[in-house]
């Protein structure tokens, strides 16, 4: 079931419209969205308000974006990227002639701020919801914005109009001083900006600029701005109704910036002098009234922090991705007034702007699909989880296109969500969008989500003092570690696993030697069912980010960390940084378990961490690891290391696997002849090659059966009508037994004579092909008395000899607490069905 998010304006209530508007006007019926994302989303919200059906379009990379199944209709612009689908005017403009969309809201991005675009949808007799054709190209080209904010006495930087070359760059550079911004014309977004603090970096940079123009915006046009060193990025929302009035609500602050790309903003703008918000404001509004600008903009500034002046830096001709700071303090809804603005129904500002009064602060998060410890690498996949803090609306709104399932597509933008929190102050506000990131869990694909966290508690922004650079210094610190090689198959298994779902034929998974998985967390101090990574034949490679405490446990297993080998059944201490190596295993066994101290941050499934990879659901992802994966871990707290495993716990692995099995159900002499059933106690039973956790198949003397076949149930004398299996059941499929393992089915028509009671199933995860099981039955009594009796009763830690005061005082402990365990190992029992010999 999707989540429902409450993301609604604050204070702007809901209401039932006629279809005539404020003056006689008709609405809308329906409205194309020409966008994606969380825009599309946020559009759709308003336009149900309005009672205006949304027509939707997509790429079909989007296919599982939350507004399509928002929108009244959605309509596909086929496969790719951004030039084929959400920039590809004839097709957006066919969708809107066929759907009957009489207007067409471009959003943010993409077709925002395309005067083509607009002049299109004008000849087409379809409204654009935005400013005009010329506007746009007025204030599409910074060169000319400058121009226009020049003759109307808004404060400059000192700059050039459009550069014809070099030397001529090198020359104006000279004579306004270094540093110096060489820019685009055409940029946005942070494309096209190089500060340049000399002339050598200067004529390095000069052709660079110009082809990110031609490239990204088809306008290789360059000039130059006098470089501020502390600079603040103030910017003010202006409305506009094409007749002459303009409003301005408020100034925000978008200084806190990374390779000039905005990642905080706020409003109202902290630590302004006295009276600047209303110069800017002032500024703003004179410059949009110029043009007679029409709908929703942004008049944007640059702050010198050290002469306390601003200066004019751009127009952004659109509704701009932090609209709703604004629109949380003021109370309005901006798109709304866009909507009625195009369709001829809105009030006249200045009865707008008379009931406006803005009320305390608000803070916009950007959360991006995007790994800080890579260099901020674009991290697309499927997004296995995603559970966001309730919103009202109000203190906190969330502005999402994503659920749980959604596949964050290559081709566009990576953000996933703009968390906003509203409260009457700046510090309220700042510590309600700490609790909400907090909150918010996010997982299959890496996020900025800590980095956000860590820039709030930073000082630049904690003072009210951000400037555009101060990110330069911040020094992002991540609870992970990187695998740089998955190894054969290395997987995320918590102990019992999956309980409670084995009835709907959902497997519990799980540790294939919970054993080993339980003595590692024991040594550790963790709970022992904590999730642990379970290695199977060759180890991974793994790089630490922060500090952690690992043991590794199970077979034997090369151990090198930075080069240097350890120990097994030890606990390491790692620091930030290291790579730690996991070979091969060349002697007894198969699987070897790397826990760490606090476990392993990954989201519960059906209850459980534990990866299913046929049902490919669990764990990471759903599937083994692989080069490229980033785990979380919970941050390290007791440090202490050298404890190790007590010899005397370690049971060897012996040449023939000795495993206690009740008798039964499908035995002598209903299926099988009693020589038979002699001869199968008898047998050293090899394993064979195509063996896996979902079953190790055995290689052995052939079943002698009683009967010809299976009756009703199937021609070979092994199929029975399905009955339910237990996990360690040896399951005979036609003529191969197969003992089946966490991953095995929960019923099937084949049958089992004999089951391998839970205290010998750690052996199961130990088995690999070529080695050799005898079965030894045991009665139903003994079982029960070897499950009560606590299997792992034995199980002893020796603390560091050399720092004996060191240990956890779970790593003294002479056996592993019992309380908790027994509880779920009965369980386990429950969910792996023990039949009764004496009544099948």
């Amino acid at each position: 079931m999707r989540r429902l998010i409450n993301s609604g304006t604050a204070r702007f209530p809901s209401r039932n419209r006629a279809r005539l508007g404020f003056r006689g006007y008709a609405m809308f019926d329906k409205l194309l969205i020409a966008n994606r994302g969380a825009i599309a989303c946020r559009i759709l919200r308003t336009l149900r308000t309005l009672q205006v059906k949304g027509v939707a379009v997509y790429s079909e990379a989007d296919a599982a974006s939350l507004h399509l199944m928002q929108a009244d209709e959605a309509h596909s612009l086929g496969e790719g990227g951004a030039a084929g689908t959400y920039l590809a005017v004839d097709k957006i403009l066919a969708i809107a002639k066929a759907s009957g969309a009489k207007a067409i809201h471009p959003g943010y991005g993409f077709l925002s701020e395309n005067a083509g675009f607009a002049q299109a949808c004008e000849d087409a007799g379809i409204a654009f919801v935005g400013p005009t054709p010329e506007q746009l190209r007025v204030f599409g080209l910074k060169h000319t914005a400058r121009a226009l904010a020049r003759q109307h006495g808004v404060p400059m930087l000192e700059g050039t109009e459009l550069l014809d070359s070099l030397e001529s760059a090198i020359a104006a550079a000279h004579t306004i001083g270094y540093p110096v911004m060489l820019k685009s014309t055409a940029g946005g977004g942070g494309i096209g900006m190089r500060v340049c603090r000399s002339a050598e970096e200067l004529a390095d940079s000069f052709e660079a600029v110009k082809r990110l123009g031609q490239n990204n915006f088809s306008d290789a046009g360059v000039f130059i701005e006098k470089y501020i060193q502390r600079a603040r990025h103030l910017e003010v929302q202006v409305f506009g109704d094409g007749q002459g009035e303009v409003l301005a609500l408020g100034v925000r602050d978008c200084s806190v910036q990374r390779r000039n790309q905005k990642v905080l903003e706020e409003t109202p703008a902290p630590n302004l002098p006295h009276g600047m918000a209303e110069e800017l404001c002032i500024a703003a509004v004179k410059l949009a009234r110029a043009v007679n600008y029409r709908s929703a903009g942004t008049v944007e500034f640059v702050f010198d922090s050290e002469d306390q002046r601003f200066y004019f830096l751009e127009v952004n001709t659109r509704l701009q991705v932090e609209h709703g700071v604004t629109e949380q303090v003021w109370g309005v809804d901006l798109v709304s007034w866009m909507v009625q603005l195009a369709a001829g129904d809105l009030p006249p500002l200045d009865q707008l702007q008379a009931g406006l009064k803005p009320v305390g602060h608000a803070i916009q998060a950007r959360l991006y699909a995007e790994d800080p410890g890579r260099d901020f690498q674009p991290c697309p996949g499927l997004l296995t989880a995603a559970d966001f803090p309730p919103a009202d609306g109000r203190s906190l709104r969330i502005d999402t296109w994503v659920e749980a399932g959604c596949e964050i597509p290559p081709y566009f933008d990576p953000m996933i969500a703009k968390l906003i929190s509203w409260a009457p102050t700046r510090e309220d506000a700042s510590a309600g969008l700490i609790d909400a990131l907090n909150e918010t869990r996010l997982y299959g694909v890496e996020t900025n989500r800590d980095y956000l966290r860590q820039i709030i508690a930073d000082a630049p922004f904690s003072s009210g003092q951000p400037w555009t650079r101060c990110l330069e210094d911040l020094v992002y610190h991540a609870d992970t570690f990187e695998v740089l090689s998955g190894g054969t198959q290395t997987s995320v298994q918590d102990y019992p696993g999956r309980l409670g779902y084995w009835a709907v034929g959902v497997p519990p998974s799980g540790p294939m030697d919970s054993r080993a998985l339980r003595q590692g967390n024991g040594l550790l101090g963790n709970p022992e069912g904590c999730a642990a990574l379970e290695i199977t034949m060759s180890g991974p490679l793994l790089r630490f980010n922060t500090d952690a405490v690992v043991a590794v446990t199970g077979a034997h297993i090369p151990i090198t960390l930075d080069g240097q080998a350890c120990a097994m059944n030890t606990a390491l201490f790692v620091s930030a940084g290291s790579t730690l190596s996991l070979g091969t295993i060349a002697g007894a066994g198969v699987r070897s378990y790397l826990c760490v101290r606090g476990g392993l941050d990954v989201p519960d499934y059906l209850g459980s961490k534990s990866t299913f990879t046929l049902g490919q659901f669990g764990g990471h992802g759903g599937r083994a690891l692989r080069a490229g994966d980033v785990l979380h871990i919970a941050p390290l707290v007791e440090r202490s290391a050298g404890q190790r495993i007590a010899d005397e716990a370690l049971e060897a692995l012996t040449d023939v696997r000795r495993m206690r099995v009740i008798y039964g159900p499908h035995a002598a002499p209903e299926y099988f002849t009693e020589a038979y059933i002699e001869r199968f106690f008898a047998t050293d039973w090899e394993v064979h090659f195509n063996s896996s956790r979902t079953g190790v198949r055995l290689i052995g003397p052939k079943p002698e059966w009683v009967r010809a076949d299976g009756g009703e149930a199937g021609l070979h004398p092994s199929n029975i009508h399905d009955n339910p299996y237990a996990i360690g059941a040896v399951d005979f499929t036609g003529d191969m037994p197969v003992i089946l393992g966490p991953d095995g089915p929960s019923l099937g028509g084949f049958v089992c004579p004999v089951t391998i009671i839970e205290a010998d199933l750690w052996q199961l995860g130990q088995l690999k092909a070529g080695d050799r099981v005898r079965f030894t039955p045991v009665s139903v009594e003994a079982c029960h008395a070897e499950r009560c009796g606590g299997a792992l009763a034995s199980e002893g830690y020796i603390p560091d000899a050399e720092n004996p005061s060191a240990a956890t005082p779970s790593s003294r402990a002479s056996s592993l607490p019992q309380g908790s365990a027994n509880f779920r190992e009965s369980e386990l029992v429950r969910e792996s069905y023990i039949p009764d010999a004496e009544n099948p």
